[in-house]
């Protein structure tokens, strides 16, 4: 009976083997084979598989963070313990809420400077720092200092929102899941954006905005490698959130009209231009405050104390500056906002968040800048068409976010999944591009890359074709080339070289067999070193004795990426181009120099001004009349 099993098991065992194998090589496997559209790699399905785990875990993160929250707000402010989400508002300590900002700030200062600095900023621009410097590493200890410190700062009344602190967070658990894995950096961020985006999908039920923020801010490229994984994460979140924080909207607004109009479009134009201005206002206000605080001849760990008692004097003269304002923002979306209340957001909350933020505290800012779009909306809506309760202050809401983030597709479908109203799609387009139009042309960053800038990096968020993704080798290569047959001699070699016909430039040399096929290459410094040897020895060197056998070669049919690729990795800079098969027929030889011609080309298409079409080609001539009184037709008119 053992020895029956033993003869089963093995091939069974041998099989199970294979197939692991097989598996392993799939999985390894990371170029596509052929051109396509998109390129993509089986290792996709696997990064998919553990983004939606990070999904699941970012649900539970923002659970978290948002109990924390609400935690600190009721210890701070009403002295209980409970975890309910409430507004710092309706608190009855008189003079001594001044104090409570100041305390959570002394706090965070501590953790920040003997936990980790990373905790300080909006919690973007720390993630899109680990991302493009820090090989999308973030230390575990960041996981857990990160929720906790913005939870005290939002929870002492920070002016601040959870999503920055929230998408740092998932981002830093999906950053440690993937540090447990054997993956390359470009994985590694796949993974951090996914636990980003499912963060912010969770706490918001904005799945498809928080992808699109993903693309806009975090992952630098649009790609299925990247976009897929992070897709099925902020969805998985999305799905999660509804058994652990309920159904959205996070915001309802009242029904207003499919079409509001020109003079509705009309206003949706200075709507747009004026949140830009608001925007580059408070991008400028949160960095003067920094530069500010550097001025000052104390460590960086009490800024954010000083910071706290602006905040806590403002919450003192207007105590619904305090804390993440989601009551606000609701109460502003249905329109039943007094002015009081309006005015006292712009000029109160702006001042204590820009402040606060500069300070270096811990705290997100989507949600203060819901609260000011908004009340913006609520200012405008006083003078513009009558479209709705909450109308003005829902378009104003995310064209704040796309001016100042500079992310206008974000924006659009943020303000839309907030809310559900679809029928906002038109004007949140006119108003959020214009104040994206806004921004770029006045200011050369946005809120959150300025934070970059400042820490000595340079970041281009434009996106477009590599003009080495579309050219293949073959329209750039040289062909006329001068190859080697393998039997030369050489003498007629030295004698080739002296002449300099058609050498002109050249410095790799193909050598040929008799078939025409490439054996290898020779570079025209070893020619010159074999002629020279044999001057001092004329029997004791051939030229097969310098030839390079089985050369790294491209390809005709294959985009300059490739080759590009290639020669990073080789050291190399120059490739003769075969024809792909057996053959190896050479057709040509490409240089670095040649990869130039298409960013030359690229260039040109940037710079050359031409006009194309002219009105002549459209309108006709009026006919002339010959010396015979007959009429010329208009193109011999225009010739004579």
């Amino acid at each position: 009976m053992g020895a029956t099993i033993s003869r089963v098991a093995g091939p069974r065992r041998a099989v199970q083997t294979r197939l692991l194998e097989a598996l392993r090589r799939f999985f390894r496997e990371d170029t596509p084979s052929e051109l396509g559209d998109f390129l993509v790699s089986p290792r996709m399905i696997l990064i998919a598989t553990l983004a939606v785990s990070i999904g699941i875990l970012s649900a539970g993160v923002a659970l978290v963070l948002l109990r924390l929250i609400g935690l600190f707000t009721n210890l701070f402010f009403y002295q209980r313990w409970e975890t309910t989400l409430v507004s710092p508002a309706g608190n009855t300590l008189g003079f001594g809420v001044v104090l409570v900002p100041v305390v959570g700030a002394l706090i965070i200062g501590l953790i920040a400077r003997y936990g980790s600095e990373r905790i300080r900023g909006h919690g973007i621009p720390e993630a899109i720092e680990a991302i493009l410097i820090n090989g999308s590493r973030v230390q575990p200890r960041v996981a857990f200092l990160k929720p906790l410190s913005s939870a005290i700062s939002i929870g002492s009344g920070g002016p601040f929102g959870a999503e920055g602190p929230i998408i740092m967070t998932g981002g830093a658990f999906g950053s440690m899941v993937a540090q447990f894995f054997h993956l390359t950096s470009a994985e590694r961020k796949t993974l951090l954006v996914a636990g980003a985006a499912g963060g912010m999908s969770a706490t918001f039920d904005t799945p498809v905005a928080a992808v699109l923020l993903a693309v806009e801010l975090l992952l630098f490229e649009w790609k299925p490698r990247s976009l897929i994984p992070v897709a099925l994460a902020s969805g998985v979140a999305a799905a999660t959130r509804w058994y652990l924080l309920g159904p959205g909207p996070l915001f309802p607004v009242p029904p207003h009209a499919a079409f509001i109009g020109p003079a509705g479009l009309l206003g949706c134009v200075v709507v747009g231009l004026l949140a830009g201005a608001l925007s580059a206002v408070l991008t400028m206000a949160v960095y003067a405050a920094e530069d500010a605080f550097r001025l000052l001849p104390i460590h960086w760990m009490w800024w954010p104390a000083i910071g706290g008692l602006v905040v806590g004097g403002g919450g003192l003269i207007f105590p619904q500056a305090l804390g993440v304002g989601y009551d606000t923002i609701g109460a502003l979306l249905q329109g039943d906002v007094p002015g009081q209340t309006i005015i006292g957001i712009l000029l109160v909350k702006s001042v204590i968040w820009a402040v606060s933020l500069g300070s270096g505290t811990s705290g997100g800012v989507l949600a203060p800048l819901l609260m000011m779009g908004g009340a913006l909306g609520g200012l405008e809506a006083l003078v513009l068409p009558n479209e709705g309760p909450g109308f003005w202050p829902l378009v104003s809401m995310g064209a704040i976010l796309g001016g100042t983030m500079r992310s206008p597709f974000t924006g659009i479908i943020f303000a839309l999944e907030l809310t559900r109203d679809v029928d906002a799609l038109l004007p949140l387009l006119v108003a959020v591009t214009l104040a994206h139009a806004f921004t770029v042309l006045v200011m050369r960053r946005s809120i959150l890359t300025e934070k970059v800038s400042r820490r000595g990096y340079h970041l281009s968020r434009e996106y477009a074709v590599d003009p080495l993704e579309i050219l293949f080798v073959r329209e750039v290569m040289r062909t006329n080339v001068v190859a080697l047959p393998a039997n030369i001699s050489l003498e007629d070699l030295a004698q080739s070289l002296r002449s300099g016909h058609g050498h002109a430039g050249q410095r790799l040399y193909p050598v040929l067999g008799a078939e025409g096929e490439l054996l290898g290459v020779v570079t025209r410094g070893d020619l010159q070193a074999l002629i020279h040897a044999r001057h001092e020895d004329a029997a004791c060197c051939q030229l097969a004795e310098v030839i390079r056998r089985d050369p790294v070669v491209a390809y005709p049919d294959e985009p300059l990426r490739a080759v590009v690729y290639r020669m990073a990795e080789t050291g190399l800079t120059r490739f003769p181009v075969v024809e792909r098969g057996n053959g190896r027929k050479l057709v040509g030889i490409i240089a670095l120099s040649d990869l130039l011609r298409a960013r030359a080309r690229s260039l040109e298409e940037e710079r050359r001004r031409e006009r194309v079409l002219r009105v002549r080609q459209f309108l006709p001539l009026r006919a002339r009349r010959d010396g015979q009184g007959q009429a010329v037709p208009p193109a011999v008119a225009s010739r004579r």
